[in-house]
């Protein structure tokens, strides 16, 4: 009977947040002061119901103004993205940033130059879960004690099995050097915030903040792992803003957690004051740092293929490629015999060849056998490459 009643007084609750027909405008990015380039990102809030979380802001008309009143256009792209080439700004004034959208026009305050010092190291630590980054600074005028940092991760993946050869339908061909789909390349940017203060330090020095953890068994160390840090200089104001973001986003879902908080940025609307503007602009110029981990300098946690499916197998037992040369016994012409058509290139195979050694019995024909994708192709990953970044030739 309690079991009953306490059932029957359960009743859905829609917070209002989720009926809320307002879209606020979201600015992201930083206007750097140095000679590279600016990216501003806009987009608009969605309602927490809507399956689509990706709303950008194109058309809008976007700049950069400076204290003495002048102006540095941004040239949009259709993903949201707004970017101008390095505007190397004069550190003596103050800048802020003017967008123009449907007619209404939005500014952030104006804010002095920043500039962060450089990054002094990145290293890493082995533990029995993994693996963490952290990155060290300071700044010698003992000014800046506020820092934020994001980054990019790129690691190397592997597919359970080498494929040397690729089959154009009727004839097995070795794969070229820009065919290659043993080794890729996978990238990722940071999803959290990462923050750092010195303010209640005799000096404004940062040793060994925390910037990401990697767990054991995580494929990104499976190989080769690198990671570019930034590293940006904060106003007081501008950290307490992304504090107070970390705590919305990153620091509820518990009962001891803080309850949601007001975030207020530095962005406003020119027509509306009361309209909120979700981001905080800041200017001045970023340090980057970029780190390598190999396998080699790493404990042997686990499997090196941790990132392939378990579930790989090869099928020479019910599909094999046979090449018959020509002249032989088989039909005239270069030709592939299968046993099975479930692989066959004319018919949208689903296959992909490796090489095995000379089939047993018989004269020793050239036997090749094959692989699900998932186990032979590492370039069917998201977001994976077959091409070597540029800065990994210069690693090794």
């Amino acid at each position: 009977m309690l079991t009953i009643i306490a059932g029957g007084c359960k009743k859905p609750y829609n917070p209002p947040a989720i009926a809320l027909a307002g879209s606020y405008l979201v600015v992201e990015g930083v206007i750097n002061s140095g000679p590279d380039s600016t990216f501003i990102k806009l987009s608009k809030t969605v309602k927490l119901s809507n399956a689509n979380v990706i709303n950008p802001v194109v058309g809008a008309v976007v700049s950069v103004q400076s204290d003495q009143n002048i102006t540095y256009p941004l040239t949009g792209a259709a993903t949201g993205y707004y970017v101008s080439p390095g505007l190397n700004l004069n550190s003596s004034h103050k800048y802020r940033l003017s967008i123009k959208t449907n007619n209404e026009q939005y500014y952030s305050d104006y804010v002095p130059v920043l500039n962060s010092p450089p990054i002094d190291s990145l290293s890493f630590k082995v533990i029995d879960t993994g693996v963490n980054i952290y990155s060290a600074t300071h700044d010698q005028t003992n000014t800046i004690k506020y820092y934020r940092w994001d980054y990019t991760e790129t690691w190397i993946i592997h597919p359970k099995y080498d494929s040397h050869f690729i089959s154009n339908g009727d004839t097995v061909l070795a794969r070229t050097v820009s065919q290659q789909v043993y080794t890729c390349w996978r990238s990722d940017t940071s999803s959290v915030i990462v923050l750092g203060s010195a303010a209640k330090l005799a000096k404004a020095v940062i040793f060994d903040n925390p910037v990401t953890s990697l767990p054991a068994l995580s494929p990104k160390i499976a190989n080769e792992y690198s990671i570019l840090v930034r590293q940006y200089a904060l106003t007081a104001d501008a950290y307490d803003f992304w504090v107070n973001l970390k705590k919305n986003t990153e620091q509820l879902g518990s009962i001891f957690d803080a309850q949601p908080s007001q975030i207020n940025g530095n962005l406003h609307s020119a027509s509306n004051p009361s309209e909120p503007v979700i981001g905080y602009v800041s200017v001045g110029s970023t340090a980057s740092q970029r780190l390598f981990i190999s396998t080699q300098q790493l404990p042997a946690f686990g499997s090196p293929n941790e990132n392939y499916p378990p579930d790989c197998m090869l099928a020479e037992h019910c599909c094999l490629y046979v090449y018959i040369p020509r002249g032989t016994f088989g039909p005239p012409g270069d030709t592939i015999n299968q046993v099975n058509e479930f692989i066959n290139y004319n018919k949208g195979a689903t296959f992909i060849l490796i090489p095995i050694d000379p089939l047993l019995g018989g004269p020793p024909i050239p036997g090749y056998t094959a692989s699900e994708p998932k186990c032979v192709d590492c370039t069917i990953q998201k977001g994976a490459t077959n091409r070597e970044p540029a800065y990994w030739k210069y690693y090794r």
